[in-house]
């Protein structure tokens, strides 16, 4: 088995292609690339999205029934450097007018949440560690025991 060398694409299901299209446009600078029509009836039901810090970027595609069985759960959670970061994120989505969480202390460092259209939960999650112990703390993270899950 060769190695995992990253995150390619992040694709995700969506009620309505145009006005999610419009939201990463506006929240994350999403630029579209490439259209995708479906075969039976020729409507662009998908659409390929450049996304700064990802390789191929992000698909769309519009499923309705699959984009509400992921609301409220997470499928992305992107990576900033520090605090600053997360104050930066916060005071950008405060001017676009898209609700968020405060400001997270989670397990090893800073995390902000805010949700797409369809009700996709996003993380945003600082790569430096805040450095405070949390592991003792209800649904903080703390050393997984290998042996009970391999």
């Amino acid at each position: 088995m060769t190695g995992i060398t990253g995150i390619k694409l992040i694709k995700l299901p969506v009620r309505d292609l145009r006005a999610s299209a419009r939201w990463y446009h506006r929240v994350f600078g999403a630029t579209p690339v490439l259209e995708f029509a479906d075969i039976e009836d020729g409507v662009v039901r998908g659409l390929a999205m450049d996304l700064p810090g990802l390789p191929d970027g992000l698909a769309l595609r519009e499923s309705p029934g699959h984009a509400a069985g992921v609301s409220g759960f997470n499928l992305a959670v992107w990576s900033v450097t520090g605090e600053a970061d997360i104050d930066a994120w916060m005071q950008r989505l405060d001017q676009l007018g898209v609700d968020h969480s405060p400001k997270i202390l989670a397990t090893t460092g800073w995390l902000l949440l805010f949700s797409d259209p369809d009700g996709i939960e996003h993380h945003v999650y600082t790569s430096e560690p805040h450095g405070i112990d949390r592991s003792d703390e209800p649904r903080a993270g703390r050393p997984a025991r290998v042996a009970e899950w391999v």
